[in-house]
């Protein structure tokens, strides 16, 4: 598994390091990638339509799977119908694999600050570089909650800073977002009105 910086023009390129690549961002923009060598193998591996073969009823599958699969761009009709194939392949109703992951609670908060610039981050913008300290006050109320996590990150599009919080519970993600978002305004030039609980 890898981490890249937020967008698809830093995700796409990270995936086409690998054979079979899958990308995707919390927004929904993703795809999954083959390298021309994976479509090569998967193509002189692919047995005839009767075999019944386990090895080649799943060499099968994935030269399907790469056929419908939208690699350009992404597509969310082809992800849909990959998605049911993969349900009926294994056997699985909707229930049974929405039950198989919980989202923690999150919440996004931006904070207004002098100079977005100052604030540099680094792993893939899960930690701040600069302003010098400020990563570790975050760490500090991060460790006040249960499944706690926060990252800090100058956005790309907007004079603001943008702040991500999760943690066990809606009340302790909504109040980690509102500490770490007070902390920035209070410690990094914060402008006009001070955060507010969500």
């Amino acid at each position: 598994m890898e981490f890249a910086n937020t967008g698809v023009k830093n995700l796409h390129p990270l995936a086409q390091k690998f054979d079979i690549g899958v990308y995707f961002e919390a927004n929904g923009h993703g795809t999954v990638l083959f390298s021309n060598r994976a479509l090569e193998l998967i193509a002189s591996n692919t047995p005839s339509e009767g075999s019944t073969e386990p090895a080649g009823v799943t060499v099968r599958k994935l030269a399907a799977f790469s056929n419908l699969i939208n690699q350009a761009v992404g597509d969310a009709i082809a992800d849909l119908l990959v998605v049911e194939a993969v349900l009926v392949s294994r056997g699985w109703t909707m229930q049974q694999w929405d039950q198989n992951y919980t989202d923690l609670p999150n919440r996004l908060a931006k904070v207004k600050v002098t100079d977005r610039t100052i604030f540099e981050t680094t792993d893939a913008e899960r930690r701040l570089v600069s302003p010098h300290g400020l990563q570790g006050s975050v760490d500090s109320l991060v460790a006040k909650y249960s499944k706690g996590r926060s990252f800090v990150r100058p956005s790309g599009t907007e004079d603001v800073v943008r702040v991500y919080a999760e943690a066990e519970t809606r009340q302790m993600a909504d109040l980690l977002a509102h500490e770490v978002s007070c902390l920035v305004f209070n410690e990094a030039g914060g402008v006009g009105e001070r955060p507010k609980l969500p």
